[in-house]
């Protein structure tokens, strides 16, 4: 099987704020984050040759129209909650390939008060099917309680209390909020305190309410290009050196050893792109990584699926600093879902990991960025997409 490693680059990118839009519909949102990737690549609409566009129910419509891309050939991608993450990894295989040489991929968060309940990738993919009979055996229509049954699997499979267990996500919640405040593009701006954590509503225990990430509206967009390609574009382009992708089959919904303690396409994915970069010990060698956050139990169980942490022992390797921005492995400089906004129909995570390798952050960036691995995850237990792409600074 080909590799991926450093054939591919990106060459621009682009992030609206993501905030509550009352002014803006998806049509704007696209068009500023896509020409702002744009101007960044320093190239026009007619330079794209093809793109990939996620967060739409209007096939490759809304890009086209948004950006008069000129009848260029335009596919959407869903993958729930990885859905910006595969447009990227489609963009990238086009590339690769040799079939185009300069590609956009894109994505759109807007879920505006019109929006049906049985519509869009935020409840069950474009249908909605995914919400109702034999599929929510292992759930309900709520995420949240879902993965609240990982947090009470996971307490008392590693035989942890209660106590133990919400301090424990409780430091995930307050470093993500701290990397929040950093960063102007970020929803919720605000830190927050254990006390604060501790006592706040339950959503669905015990899931709280700073365990759920917001879901508010944006936009972003990545320009890619061969790597052997890039120089012609700017000198600091950024290389994809691993690309891992899983797609769950349904099997865990009727196997009795499905565990709740890890997300088995989680781990089959990052093994394939470890394997693709060249990665042994992912602590080490790894810079800082963008986790899938949507809930804090989530980013929890993807230390411990991605090697950052032995089984059982991420929440104290959090709560010792191990991934604060000073820590050995920052995550989520951004401020992950939790304050930056959950932003899986886009390719916001790796707009963060680009501007992060490019030493262009500002106050929250990782000194000495070189290695920097992004995460996208959807679904439903026992049928989860997770995509893990894994970035380098060029040499």
């Amino acid at each position: 099987m080909e590799s991926l490693r450093n054939r591919v680059a990106i060459i621009g990118a682009g992030c609206t704020p993501f905030r509550d839009y009352y002014d803006k519909d998806a049509e704007d949102l696209l068009v500023e984050a896509c020409f702002e990737a744009l101007g960044d690549a320093g190239i026009g609409t007619g330079d794209v040759q093809a793109a990939w566009l996620g967060g739409s129910s209007e096939a490759g419509f809304l890009l086209g129209r948004s950006l008069k891309l000129n009848f260029v050939p335009v596919t959407e991608v869903n993958s729930w909650c990885a859905t910006g993450g595969d447009a990227f990894r489609n963009a990238a295989f086009a590339v690769a390939a040799g079939i185009y040489d300069v590609v956009l991929a894109a994505g759109v968060t807007a879920h505006f008060d019109g929006q049906s309940l049985e519509r869009g990738v935020f409840v069950g993919g474009t249908g909605g099917d995914q919400t109702f009979g034999q599929r929510v055996t292992f759930g309900s229509r709520n995420a949240a309680s879902t993965f609240a049954t990982f947090v009470t699997r996971y307490a008392h499979h590693y035989g942890l209390g209660y106590e133990a267990t919400k301090r424990a996500l409780g430091r995930i919640a307050i470093k993500n909020y701290r990397n929040g405040v950093r960063n102007p593009l970020a929803y919720m701006r605000k830190e927050i305190d254990l006390d604060t954590y501790m006592n706040a509503p339950m959503i669905s225990w015990p899931l709280g309410l700073h365990d759920c990430c917001v879901m508010p509206h944006g936009a972003a967009a990545v320009v890619l290009t061969r790597a052997e390609l890039a120089k012609q574009f700017r000198d600091d382009f950024v290389l994809l050196r691993g690309q891992g992708m899983s797609t769950g089959t349904m099997q865990g919904r009727i196997d009795t050893a499905y565990d709740w303690v890890h997300f088995p396409e989680n781990v089959i994915a990052v093994g394939q792109a470890y394997e693709m970069a060249g990665i042994k010990e992912p602590l080490k060698e790894l810079d800082f990584a963008c986790l899938h956050d949507a809930f804090t139990v989530v980013e929890l169980v993807a230390y411990e699926d991605f090697g950052f942490a032995p089984r059982g022992k991420g929440g104290e390797y959090a709560q010792a600093g191990v991934f604060d921005m000073e820590g050995d492995l920052p995550v989520s400089p951004n401020g992950g879902l939790k304050s930056f906004g959950h932003a899986g129909s886009t390719p916001a995570k790796l707009y963060e990991a680009y501007k992060q390798l490019q030493g262009k952050c500002g106050e929250r960036q990782v000194k000495g960025a070189s290695v920097a691995l992004t995460h996208e995850q959807g679904g439903l237990p026992g049928m989860y997409v997770s995509l893990v792409n894994i970035f380098t600074a060029r040499d």
